[in-house]
Protein backbone atom coordinates (compact mmCIF):
# COMPACT_ATOMS: atom_id res chain seq x y z
CA UNK A 1 0.00 0.00 0.00
CA UNK A 2 1.40 3.36 -0.94
CA UNK A 3 0.17 6.89 -0.55
CA UNK A 4 1.93 9.51 -2.66
CA UNK A 5 4.27 11.59 -0.52
CA UNK A 6 4.21 15.37 -0.59
CA UNK A 7 5.85 16.38 -3.89
CA UNK A 8 8.55 19.03 -4.02
CA UNK A 9 6.45 21.07 -6.46
CA UNK A 10 4.56 24.26 -5.70
CA UNK A 11 0.82 23.89 -5.30
CA UNK A 12 -1.13 26.15 -7.63
CA UNK A 13 -4.79 25.17 -7.32
CA UNK A 14 -7.04 25.98 -4.35
CA UNK A 15 -7.84 23.70 -1.42
CA UNK A 16 -11.35 24.31 -0.07
CA UNK A 17 -12.24 22.72 3.27
CA UNK A 18 -15.97 22.31 3.91
CA UNK A 19 -17.24 21.83 7.45
CA UNK A 20 -20.51 22.26 9.29
CA UNK A 21 -22.87 20.56 11.70
CA UNK A 22 -24.35 17.11 11.19
CA UNK A 23 -27.53 17.38 9.13
CA UNK A 24 -26.56 20.56 7.29
CA UNK A 25 -26.08 18.67 4.01
CA UNK A 26 -22.29 18.66 3.56
CA UNK A 27 -22.16 15.43 1.55
CA UNK A 28 -25.11 16.43 -0.64
CA UNK A 29 -23.59 19.84 -1.42
CA UNK A 30 -20.13 18.37 -2.11
CA UNK A 31 -21.63 15.79 -4.50
CA UNK A 32 -23.38 18.67 -6.30
CA UNK A 33 -20.05 20.54 -6.49
CA UNK A 34 -18.50 17.51 -8.21
CA UNK A 35 -21.46 17.37 -10.62
CA UNK A 36 -21.17 21.08 -11.47
CA UNK A 37 -17.35 21.04 -11.65
CA UNK A 38 -15.95 17.67 -12.81
CA UNK A 39 -12.43 19.13 -12.72
CA UNK A 40 -12.55 19.23 -8.89
CA UNK A 41 -11.00 16.34 -6.90
CA UNK A 42 -12.60 15.17 -3.65
CA UNK A 43 -9.83 14.31 -1.18
CA UNK A 44 -9.58 10.63 -0.20
CA UNK A 45 -8.98 9.80 3.47
CA UNK A 46 -6.60 7.22 4.88
CA UNK A 47 -7.91 4.78 7.49
CA UNK A 48 -6.72 1.90 9.62
CA UNK A 49 -10.07 0.12 9.39
CA UNK A 50 -10.54 -2.85 7.09
CA UNK A 51 -12.20 -2.33 3.70
CA UNK A 52 -15.92 -3.04 3.51
CA UNK A 53 -17.33 -5.07 0.61
CA UNK A 54 -17.09 -3.04 -2.60
CA UNK A 55 -14.69 -0.43 -1.24
CA UNK A 56 -11.70 0.28 -3.48
CA UNK A 57 -8.27 1.30 -2.17
CA UNK A 58 -7.40 4.81 -3.34
CA UNK A 59 -10.99 5.56 -4.36
CA UNK A 60 -13.02 5.22 -1.16
CA UNK A 61 -10.08 5.26 1.27
CA UNK A 62 -6.38 4.57 1.44
CA UNK A 63 -6.46 1.44 3.60
CA UNK A 64 -3.37 0.95 5.74
CA UNK A 65 -1.98 -0.75 8.82
CA UNK A 66 -1.59 1.12 12.12
CA UNK A 67 2.19 1.09 11.54
CA UNK A 68 1.79 2.72 8.12
CA UNK A 69 -0.56 5.32 9.61
CA UNK A 70 1.96 6.00 12.41
CA UNK A 71 4.65 6.55 9.77
CA UNK A 72 2.53 9.19 7.98
CA UNK A 73 2.03 11.00 11.29
CA UNK A 74 5.76 10.78 12.07
CA UNK A 75 6.69 12.11 8.62
CA UNK A 76 4.24 15.03 8.83
CA UNK A 77 2.30 13.65 5.89
CA UNK A 78 -1.22 14.06 7.29
CA UNK A 79 -3.06 17.37 7.05
CA UNK A 80 -5.28 16.14 9.88
CA UNK A 81 -6.23 12.94 11.65
CA UNK A 82 -8.54 11.64 14.37
CA UNK A 83 -9.60 8.41 16.05
CA UNK A 84 -13.18 7.18 15.77
CA UNK A 85 -14.74 3.89 16.90
CA UNK A 86 -11.33 2.31 17.46
CA UNK A 87 -9.91 3.22 14.03
CA UNK A 88 -7.92 6.19 12.80
CA UNK A 89 -8.80 8.40 9.86
CA UNK A 90 -6.75 11.15 8.27
CA UNK A 91 -6.11 13.25 5.18
CA UNK A 92 -2.81 12.39 3.44
CA UNK A 93 -1.00 15.53 2.33
CA UNK A 94 0.70 13.92 -0.69
CA UNK A 95 -2.33 13.29 -2.94
CA UNK A 96 -3.81 16.70 -2.05
CA UNK A 97 -0.58 18.55 -2.93
CA UNK A 98 -0.05 16.39 -6.01
CA UNK A 99 -3.45 17.29 -7.47
CA UNK A 100 -3.03 20.98 -6.61
CA UNK A 101 0.44 21.04 -8.20
CA UNK A 102 -1.20 19.66 -11.36
CA UNK A 103 -3.66 22.58 -11.28
CA UNK A 104 -6.59 20.49 -9.98
CA UNK A 105 -8.75 22.20 -7.33
CA UNK A 106 -9.29 20.03 -4.24
CA UNK A 107 -12.30 19.91 -1.92
CA UNK A 108 -12.18 18.32 1.52
CA UNK A 109 -15.30 17.53 3.58
CA UNK A 110 -14.42 17.31 7.26
CA UNK A 111 -15.49 17.95 10.85
CA UNK A 112 -14.60 21.06 12.86
CA UNK A 113 -11.57 19.59 14.69
CA UNK A 114 -10.12 18.37 11.39
CA UNK A 115 -10.71 21.75 9.72
CA UNK A 116 -8.72 23.41 12.49
CA UNK A 117 -5.87 20.94 11.98
CA UNK A 118 -5.85 21.53 8.21
CA UNK A 119 -5.69 25.28 8.78
CA UNK A 120 -2.59 24.81 10.95
CA UNK A 121 -0.97 22.44 8.44
CA UNK A 122 -1.85 24.59 5.40
CA UNK A 123 -2.77 28.20 6.25
CA UNK A 124 -3.48 28.79 2.54
CA UNK A 125 -6.47 26.45 2.62
CA UNK A 126 -9.85 28.17 2.37
CA UNK A 127 -12.12 27.14 5.24
CA UNK A 128 -15.83 27.25 4.43
CA UNK A 129 -18.53 26.74 7.04
CA UNK A 130 -21.76 25.30 5.65
CA UNK A 131 -24.57 26.65 7.80
CA UNK A 132 -28.28 25.76 7.98
CA UNK A 133 -30.86 28.42 7.06
CA UNK A 134 -32.00 28.31 10.71
CA UNK A 135 -31.68 26.23 13.85
CA UNK A 136 -35.25 25.00 13.30
CA UNK A 137 -34.40 23.72 9.82
CA UNK A 138 -31.34 21.87 11.11
CA UNK A 139 -33.34 20.26 13.93
CA UNK A 140 -36.09 19.25 11.48
CA UNK A 141 -33.53 17.68 9.13
CA UNK A 142 -31.92 15.66 11.92
CA UNK A 143 -35.27 14.48 13.29
CA UNK A 144 -36.59 13.86 9.78
CA UNK A 145 -33.97 11.19 9.12
CA UNK A 146 -35.85 8.89 11.48
CA UNK A 147 -32.81 6.66 11.83
CA UNK A 148 -31.59 7.65 15.29
CA UNK A 149 -32.86 7.62 18.86
CA UNK A 150 -33.92 10.84 20.56
CA UNK A 151 -30.74 10.63 22.65
CA UNK A 152 -28.59 10.42 19.49
CA UNK A 153 -30.42 13.38 17.92
CA UNK A 154 -29.97 15.41 21.12
CA UNK A 155 -26.26 14.60 21.09
CA UNK A 156 -25.95 15.74 17.45
CA UNK A 157 -27.82 18.95 18.24
CA UNK A 158 -25.52 19.67 21.19
CA UNK A 159 -22.47 19.13 18.94
CA UNK A 160 -24.08 21.39 16.32
CA UNK A 161 -24.33 24.24 18.85
CA UNK A 162 -20.57 24.00 19.45
CA UNK A 163 -19.82 23.87 15.70
CA UNK A 164 -22.09 26.81 14.83
CA UNK A 165 -20.47 28.85 17.62
CA UNK A 166 -17.10 28.31 15.87
CA UNK A 167 -18.15 29.56 12.44
CA UNK A 168 -16.25 32.85 12.91
CA UNK A 169 -13.02 30.80 12.65
CA UNK A 170 -13.81 30.16 8.97
CA UNK A 171 -12.96 32.27 5.95
CA UNK A 172 -16.47 32.06 4.54
CA UNK A 173 -19.94 31.04 5.70
CA UNK A 174 -22.29 29.57 3.06
CA UNK A 175 -25.92 29.07 4.07
CA UNK A 176 -27.36 25.88 2.61
CA UNK A 177 -30.81 27.17 1.69
CA UNK A 178 -30.57 25.64 -1.80
CA UNK A 179 -28.13 22.81 -2.61
CA UNK A 180 -27.43 23.99 -6.16
CA UNK A 181 -26.78 27.58 -5.07
CA UNK A 182 -24.53 26.52 -2.18
CA UNK A 183 -22.56 24.26 -4.54
CA UNK A 184 -22.25 27.05 -7.09
CA UNK A 185 -20.69 29.31 -4.43
CA UNK A 186 -18.20 26.59 -3.51
CA UNK A 187 -17.32 26.03 -7.17
CA UNK A 188 -16.51 29.76 -7.36
CA UNK A 189 -14.10 29.38 -4.42
CA UNK A 190 -12.51 26.31 -6.02
CA UNK A 191 -11.86 28.20 -9.26
CA UNK A 192 -10.46 31.27 -7.47
CA UNK A 193 -6.68 31.10 -7.82
CA UNK A 194 -6.04 34.29 -5.86
CA UNK A 195 -3.30 33.52 -3.30
CA UNK A 196 -4.63 33.38 0.25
Amino acid sequence: MTVPINPARPVTAPLVVVSGPSGVGKSTVVQEVLRQAPDVWLSVSATTRAPRPGEVHGEHYFFMSPAQFDQLIHDGQLLEWAQFAGNRYGTPRGPVDEHRADGVPVILEIELVGARQVHKADPGARLVFLAPPSWEVLEARLRGRGTESEQAVASRLEAARVEIAAQDEFDDVVVNTDVSDAAKTLVGFLHDNTPR
